[in-house]
This record gives C-alpha cells, sequence and structure tokens, in this order.
C-alpha cells in the first residue's frame, strides 16, 4: 500500500505538470474577448441501492451576457460501484447557431451518447476527482451532412473547502480542473479545457459555482507538398455561472460539486 504523503506529493506534481503544460499550449493563442457559460443542474445522488442520475441544461454565449449561439440538454443514470467509484451512461442534444440569425436555426446539431468512470480520493481537506469518457457523435449540420465522430475525454478535478473540513451545508470552496479531449482518428489531441472557481453549498440541495475557464482548440501540424503548416490553436476565456439542485436521499455522505459538462 503506498503511503497517504506520497499519493498526496505525486497527485500535486501531477496536477501542476497538466496546469502549467495547458498554460503553455494556451499561450500560443490570440485574445479573444470574454463569452459566458451558464449551466442549470438537477443531481439524484445515489442511495441504498446505489442507483442516481442527472439533468443540465446549458446555455454559451459569445459575450458576456449577450450574443447567445449554444445550447445543450442533456441527462443520465449512475451507479455507485462503491463511495470512490461511479459508472455513469448518459446522453444529450447539442446545438449550435449563428448568434446574428439566431431565427435561421442551428447550423449543427449533434446527438451524443457517453459512458464515463469517476475514481474519487479523499486526502484530509484535498478532495481529488479523475474522470474518464467516451463519447459517440453523430452530427447533424445545415448542409446535410451527417458524419459521425467518437472522442476519449480525461478530467483531474480538485477540490478544496474552505470553512470545513468536507464540502456540506453552509460550504465555501474551490475547485480547479484540466482536461484533455482526444480524437482516435486525429488529430489526436484536439481539445484543453482549464478551469478555476469558487463555489458555496448553501444546504444539502443547493450549490452555486462561479468561475473561468479557458476552452483551446488544435488542429494538426501538417506536411503537404513540401510546405509545413505548424499546430495552431485557438482559445477562448469565459465567465462560468453554475447552479446545482440535488434532490434529497437518506444517504448524507459528502458528495463532490462536480459539474457533469
Amino acid at each position: 500500500m503506498i503511503p497517504v504523503r506520497f499519493r498526496f506529493a505525486f497527485l500535486i506534481i501531477l496536477l501542476s505538470s497538466i496546469v502549467s503544460r495547458s498554460l503553455a499550449q494556451t499561450s500560443i493563442t490570440p485574445s479573444s474577448p470574454w463569452g459566458t457559460w451558464l449551466i442549470a443542474t438537477v443531481q439524484l445522488p445515489a442511495g441504498e441501492k446505489k442507483w442516481g442520475g442527472f439533468a443540465e441544461v446549458q446555455g454559451r454565449a459569445n459575450g458576456v451576457f449577450s450574443q447567445f449561439f449554444y445550447n445543450e440538454l442533456k441527462g443520465g443514470v449512475s451507479y455507485d460501484l462503491d463511495k470512490n467509484f461511479t459508472l455513469t451512461v448518459a446522453g444529450g442534444r447539442y446545438a449550435t447557431y449563428d448568434y446574428q440569425a439566431l431565427s435561421d436555426g442551428p447550423l449543427n446539431t449533434e446527438k451524443r451518447l457517453w459512458e464515463q468512470l469517476i475514481i474519487n480520493q479523499y486526502l484530509t481537506r484535498l478532495k481529488f476527482e479523475h474522470r474518464y469518457r467516451v463519447e459517440q457523435r453523430w452530427f447533424t449540420f445545415r448542409d446535410g451532412t451527417t458524419p459521425y465522430r467518437s472522442r476519449i475525454r480525461y478530467r483531474l478535478n480538485m477540490f478544496v473547502p474552505i470553512n470545513n473540513h468536507t464540502i456540506t451545508a453552509k460550504t465555501a470552496f474551490l475547485s480547479a480542473y484540466d482536461e484533455i479531449f482526444l480524437n482516435p482518428v486525429g488529430p489526436t489531441f484536439e481539445r484543453n479545457r482549464l478551469y478555476a472557481g469558487v463555489g458555496y453549498q448553501f444546504d444539502q440541495q443547493w450549490i452555486l459555482q462561479l468561475g473561468w475557464v479557458n476552452q483551446t482548440n488544435y488542429n494538426a501540424a501538417n506536411f503537404d507538398q513540401g510546405i509545413f503548416t505548424p499546430q495552431l490553436a485557438t482559445g477562448k476565456n469565459n465567465l462560468v455561472v453554475g447552479l446545482t439542485y440535488r434532490l434529497k436521499r437518506r444517504n448524507s455522505s459528502e458528495k463532490l460539486p462536480t459539474q457533469p459538462d
């Protein structure tokens, strides 16, 4: 059994490495205006029979609370293998619009199915969440094309309660994560998402989170007809406002305020 202090040191080094690498990657992106992500989630925590679920609606804007162009509607069911291991199967509908011509309908819609494993680690006040996800994605574009894509995602999320040792009622907390998106077909490294924020759990039901997220998309470097084109990245900073409502269950153990996105 690996001592706790060594596991703690390893996770801190891993998180620092991911964050520093992400900052290095996004530093080449041009400055861009701020956008907005609004997230509303209803969660059913796992009860005595270990089954749970969630539903979520999300809207995104090209500006700060203006120029809305994107929405998501999704939900799923989960099963707790034990306190620290959770399996989830979920799906959703995603639509992207031209914010200058919303009445023209979506530029594309996506139907998505995914399978997910979450592993939690509790190290005194530090709470770590490892999330592994495999996605199947069906698109419908305005021109009638219907491509299919798959994707693999990994997210390392850290929570730190400020005024309590656990994240329960009347607890303020900090949260940070880095998530990578991998495309099995290519380009392999498709996207990086870096988040930092603060939150407050008012009671057993309501949680509010405010944060910043930088989402950077990448295209592959290529060598065509003797011309080398380096990898390009485009990133955008966004204000994130997330509100979560948890349905009451008898199981009152600590639940991390994770965002299903």
